[in-house]
């Protein structure tokens, strides 16, 4: 069972904000405190993108298939996922932290995973494939309580 000790940070995040909490309590009774909030401004493509997708030629002079649009949105998930791992690579290297709970939906885990410096990743003591950003902080510590003692 991943026990959740003193010090332990617990970072919840999505494709736009990352909320870096430790936990002042013990592995029993966590209490976990705010320590930093990111958020990264990530409007929806519908404010981001202006080009249609265009036609591709197929080489032979006719027209081929449409060319996927970029979204935006998407771009700016990644973009986020790169710089929540540079901020856990730079406080990680400052010895801020030596154990990580990592907290997030199944597909910005996903985009954060092969973000992280080797620092980081031998500090994960477990990740939780949920979306809790938008919930209160003691409601974050039971559900992150109840995880990890499911393990």
């Amino acid at each position: 069972m991943h026990r959740l000790t003193n010090g332990t940070w617990v970072v919840v995040a999505d494709g736009e904000k990352a909320l870096f909490m430790r936990n002042e309590g013990d592995g029993q009774y966590p209490v976990l405190r705010v320590r930093r909030l990111e958020i990264h401004d990530n409007p929806p493509d519908r404010e981001q993108g202006t080009d249609k997708a265009g036609l591709m030629g197929n080489g032979r002079g006719g027209t081929g298939g449409a060319a996927g649009e970029t979204t935006f949105h998407q771009l700016e998930k990644e973009r986020f996922a790169q710089d929540l791992a540079q901020i856990l690579y730079k406080q990680a290297h400052k010895g801020k932290f030596d154990r990580l709970v990592l907290v997030a939906a199944p597909q910005t885990l996903g985009a954060i995973r092969p973000e992280l410096h080797k620092e980081v990743q031998d500090r994960i003591v477990a990740e939780i494939p949920k979306s809790l950003t938008s919930m209160p902080v003691d409601q974050i510590e039971k559900i992150v309580m109840s995880e990890l003692s499911a393990d």
